[in-house]
């Protein structure tokens, strides 16, 4: 079982982010580097990359210091859910100053892989941040380096360093590879699209389920369905690259329903009423037909609807929240029950809590983080409980990874919870049999 992406709860942390601080991180580089010698001084496991943003000061001068900090916190967030979601091995993110974040990994992937990621990370970093100051664009840079044979954390760093500097200075460059390694030739955007198409008609395409468990007693009820390509010349590829490569070959639906008709005819072999969750994008809920194009993929798999939750973010809901009121109002009338994901990670514009037929808040892994140690989010958790309790919504918690964070979510009132404290996402061979447990 792979460690957890975090450091322990009492590790010193940056005060702006919550982030690990760099010793820890060195720390822990040290370790995998040291393991990966002992291993096999041959193979590539330790990856690392240094997210810069480019002219930042500006955003603290024309929006404010303010303006600068809620920024910094929402990049840290953003590559940590993308950390999350993409990367299989143990990771750690650390703030390194100013606006610098490095990331760490144990984790066996191909160089171009490794690309891809950084790519796919900076297209996360560059969307705009929606501020009481206004709308903020920043400009991420990112060096990234795979491990050399018996290297040390310095030289690491030290090569981070540089080539991230020499990216800064040059215009339109996003990504940089460290010195004394060569980009090898990978796969062109138009061929991923190409290669995507095929992936849908072949079988690239698998799904994982992260277990779910309910409080206080720990019973498995269901799992959430997570996609994975595991692509014949990169490796596994992760859901959010995945879903980039989609949209920008206008893919997303076809890729969407694949992956529903996947989920549920592994899930219609589940025992008892173990529940299915499933996400939905935003091409989804814009489709007039998505309702309907569910409720036949429900009856060709013989899955019960109501059986059924969908997990919907608010960047789902951006583009028409009233089209998708309507829409999961009536997925909501055939028994599927609805999620508002990631709670807690945006702006939480209540305005969907008054709006949307939801049935669960699933709070994201940020607002479990400090709970064990800060009384501020501690307080916060408990007014969301609060509210979810007076609206008839039971609560979700996302990213639990200590018995500590679980206890306490047990005793305020949380419903179920996630996360590698008992379980990280696995096959469906293996969910199967953790089911067959009971």
């Amino acid at each position: 079982m792979n460690s957890l992406p975090h450091e322990k709860a009492d590790a010193p942390r940056d005060v702006l982010t919550g982030l690990p601080d760099v010793a820890s991180l060195r720390q822990r580089l040290q370790g995998w580097l040291a393991q990966a010698v002992g291993d096999d001084r041959d193979a590539v496991r330790v990856h690392a990359l240094l997210v810069g943003l480019r002219r930042f000061d500006t955003i603290n001068l024309s929006y404010g210091a303010a303006a600068g900090d809620g920024a910094l916190a929402e990049v840290a967030t953003r590559i940590g859910h993308f950390a999350a979601d993409e990367l299989d091995g143990p990771w750690l993110l650390a703030r390194s100053g100013g606006g610098n974040f490095l990331l760490v990994a144990d984790e066996a992937c191909s160089r171009e892989r490794w690309q891809l990621f950084a790519e796919q990370l900076a297209d996360a970093i560059a969307r705009p941040i929606v501020m009481p100051a206004g709308v903020l664009r920043l400009s991420p840079r990112v060096a990234l380096l795979r491990g050399l044979a018996e290297e040390g954390v310095e030289s690491i760093i030290d090569r981070l360093g540089q080539a991230l500097a020499t990216a800064k200075l040059q215009q339109g460059r996003r990504i940089a590879w460290a010195d004394r390694e060569v980009t090898r030739p990978g796969r062109t955007a138009a061929e991923l699209e190409s290669d995507l198409l095929r992936a849908i008609d072949g079988e690239e395409i698998e799904i994982v389920f992260q277990p779910q468990f309910s409080l206080p007693e720990d019973r498995l009820t269901g799992a959430e369905a997570l996609a994975r390509w595991n692509h014949p010349r990169l490796g596994r590829i992760g859901a959010g690259t995945l879903f980039a490569i989609a949209e920008r070959a206008d893919h997303v639906v076809p890729l969407s329903r694949h992956i529903a008709m996947l989920a549920l005819g592994l899930a219609r072999r589940w025992p008892g009423d173990l529940r299915l969750s499933l996400n939905v994008t935003p091409s989804d809920l814009a489709a007039a037909s998505y309702a309907d194009d569910l409720g036949a993929i429900l009856r060709a798999s013989q899955f019960p609807p109501e059986r059924l939750t969908l997990e919907v973010t608010e960047q789902v809901l951006l583009h028409d929240v009233k089209l998708a009121a309507r829409t999961l109002g009536t997925l909501s009338e055939q028994g599927i029950r609805i999620a508002l994901d990631d709670f807690g990670a945006g702006f939480c514009n209540f305005r969907y809590l008054k709006l949307l037929p939801l049935h669960y808040l699933k709070l994201d892994r940020s607002m479990i983080d400090g709970i064990t140690a800060d009384p501020r989010d501690l307080a916060v958790l408990r007014a969301i409980i609060a509210m979810a309790g007076a609206l008839d919504l039971k609560v979700i918690a996302e990213g639990v990874e200590s018995e500590a964070q679980r206890d306490l979510i047990a005793r305020e009132g949380c419903a179920f919870y996630q996360g590698f404290l008992r379980a990280q996402p696995m096959a469906a061979e293996e969910f199967a049999g953790l089911a067959a447990k009971g």
